[in-house]
């Protein structure tokens, strides 16, 4: 009994790890790829639990979602002979499942070591060699990430088509402290250069206020002189018009005054030439006789009416013929 109890443990010791050893579990997002005596298996295995066989075939897991490889410490000569090192390039990469089989087959289930650790190496070489110092580390340096990117995506599209380069970011490479310093001190003096034109656009920017300003304001108190200009025009074309109007109504005042007078003396003198007939003047004679209240006497006063155009004697004469008539009546006496 003892024998076979110890033989049913080893049994299930055996089963229980053969078990552990052909049972595997695939992430979500990984394609499992497997090898069975070395070769590869043209079938892979999707996220879940499966069983392989034990001793003869392995497995490796092979990520389909996007992951990012980072590549450390990669040295690059500049075309003046500056030895750099970049510490760390990262690539964010996606492989396509349907392409999981073809890029494992062809460069095995590390295939970022060869088409993107060893092509980011070569790639960086190549842009570096063909660059001075300060085009690497200062005047070309935000276009390093879309060099490699684009040169390590043309690769991969012969290489190993359905593997996708997302995205290169490359940090700032070391260099020889001398230059280092040199670089920070051109640094310095180009902040302060570009803070000078700063604030020579800011003294200019002031200034075209400034005159923009004077310029506003000229045009305002020159339209204000124009407005003024203008009412002291209107205000005497007023006054003119209202002038002229008074004059013509004063002239037509005059005119009609002067017509109403030439027509009244007009129509008095018609009148008066229709009245002085012969005999509205005998009329007139007789009328201007009976209105004298005095009585003459003497031989010569019928001699007072001869004139028939002057209706009473000069006083003087009157004085004459009263005299003698006073004289005639003394001596009578």
């Amino acid at each position: 009994m003892a024998q076979l109890g110890a033989v049913v443990a080893v049994v299930t010791a055996l089963v229980a790890m053969i078990l552990h050893v052909s049972i595997h579990k695939v992430e979500e997002g990984h394609l499992a790829v497997y090898y069975r005596g070395g070769a590869l298996l043209s079938v892979p295995t999707g996220p879940g639990y499966h069983i392989m066989l034990p001793f003869i075939t392995s497995f490796r897991s092979v990520q389909t979602t996007l992951q990012t490889d980072e590549v450390k410490n990669v040295p690059c000569g500049t075309s003046g002979g500056v030895m750099i090192y970049f510490d760390q390039i990262e690539v964010v990469n996606m492989l396509s499942p349907s392409a999981v089989f073809d890029v494992v087959r062809n460069y095995t289930a590390d295939y970022d070591k060869t088409l993107i650790f060893n092509k980011i190496h070569h790639e960086l070489n190549q842009f570096c060699s063909s660059h001075t110092l300060h085009e690497v580390y200062i005047e070309l340096f935000d276009q390093i990430d879309e060099n490699l990117k684009l040169s390590l995506q043309k690769e991969l599209n012969v290489m190993a088509p359905g593997l996708t380069i997302q995205a290169v970011r490359v940090t700032k490479p070391k260099i020889p402290e001398a230059i280092r310093r040199n670089f920070e001190l051109m640094e310095g003096e180009k902040t302060k250069l570009l803070i000078a034109a700063q604030r020579q656009k800011v003294v200019e920017k002031e200034a075209e206020t400034e005159r923009k300003k004077a310029v506003i304001e000229a045009e305002k108190f020159a339209q204000v002189a124009k407005i003024h200009f203008q009412q002291k025009v209107m205000e005497k074309e007023t006054e003119k018009r209202i002038s002229e109007i008074e004059d013509s109504a004063y002239l037509a005042r005059e005119r009609g005054r002067a017509d109403a007078e030439y027509y009244t003396a007009q129509k008095i003198a018609e009148a008066n030439k229709a009245k002085l007939t012969p005999e509205y003047l005998e009329l007139m004679k007789y009328q201007a006789i009976s209105a004298n209240s005095k009585v003459y006497f003497g031989t010569d006063i019928p001699s007072m009416f001869l004139d028939s155009f002057s209706f009473k004697p000069s006083i003087e004469h009157q004085e004459e013929r009263t005299g003698k008539t006073e004289g005639r009546k003394s001596r009578k006496a």
